[in-house]
């Protein structure tokens, strides 16, 4: 089955253990992290949101004018704008860079903040696709004639989706194409799994796909890789999966044994760790699985 892998577009230099040295507003350094990314073998960058930060829809669409397939999951959250503002907006950005947007969506554990985000969710899906006006009178949001003459490349945009809470998992089942998870342990994320999918069941749809995100430590030994680890975040967590390439392949394969099959991995120096983790952890990951197609089809 094949395996997706995502990285983090930075829109400055600095990480956990080091300062920043380049502006928050220059363009030059998420242009090199995207190309990076790209040539490392990454499927997509995540291009996170934070209304301090530069606008992730502007910051995606000049690094996809820079790069020729890497995707661009653009963290957005629900209420920030009208969904029908931001059909818009991301059917635009999908359009002009060719079909290379997806879409990240997380919310709080609140049943009423979920109910919310659902009705966004559903009125943002149904503009993407309606060629007609239509209307809406929601508890949150009310609006009538309303039609983009602009779409999505592909129909749609894929939606990623996380949160945790039973009410999260529902909305997830509803409008996610991928359930983004917070890395734990690999028995925390199958428990995670299987309410997603038992939720699924009971609405009677297919569960998505699966995620999980993660901030590998790599080193040339394990003892050199715990050692880098130590040193930058003081302890070795189960976000922060230590070891050589080959080591951490193995803990990410622990993960896909379970059903997923998107990593989001990023690490603490950006630019570096993403060269090296397309420089050996990418490819190893990948041919282990390659292998174990190919054994699957001689073995049916």
């Amino acid at each position: 089955m094949p395996v997706e892998f995502i990285g983090l577009l930075a829109t400055q230099d600095g990480s956990a253990s080091t300062p920043a040295t380049t502006a928050l507003g220059d363009p030059a350094y998420p242009t090199r992290l995207a190309r990076a990314h790209e040539d490392s073998g990454f499927d997509q960058v995540l291009v996170g949101h934070s209304s301090a930060d530069p606008d992730g829809a502007q910051v995606a669409a000049y690094a996809a004018a820079r790069t020729s397939s890497l995707k661009f999951l653009v963290a957005h959250r629900p209420g920030v704008v009208a969904p029908t503002l931001a059909a818009r907006t991301f059917a635009t950005l999908d359009q002009f860079t060719g079909g290379r947007v997806t879409l990240g969506i997380g919310t709080g554990g609140h049943d009423a903040e979920q109910r919310r985000t659902d009705e966004y969710l559903g009125v943002l899906r149904r503009a993407w696709q309606s060629t007609e006006p239509f209307a809406h009178t929601g508890a949150h949001y009310r609006f009538e004639d309303f039609v983009s003459e602009v779409k999505p490349v592909h129909g749609t945009i894929p939606i990623y989706f996380s949160g945790s809470s039973p009410a999260a998992y529902r909305t997830g089942v509803e409008h996610a194409a991928v359930y983004l998870f917070e890395g734990e342990p690999p028995a925390r994320i199958q428990e995670r799994i299987t309410a997603v999918r038992a939720e699924a069941a009971l609405l009677g749809r297919a569960a998505p796909g699966f995620a999980v995100s993660l901030r590998p430590v790599l080193g040339p030994t394990e003892e050199l890789a715990r050692a880098r680890a130590e040193s930058i975040v003081g302890r070795i967590g189960e976000t922060a999966p230590a070891g050589t390439p080959e080591t951490v392949a193995r803990r990410l394969l622990d993960y896909y044994d379970l059903g997923v099959t998107t990593f989001l991995i990023h690490g603490y120096d950006p630019l570096d760790d993403a060269i090296d983790y397309g420089r050996e952890l990418i490819p190893a990951v990948r041919a282990e699985i390659a292998k174990r197609d190919a054994a699957r089809l001689v073995v049916t």
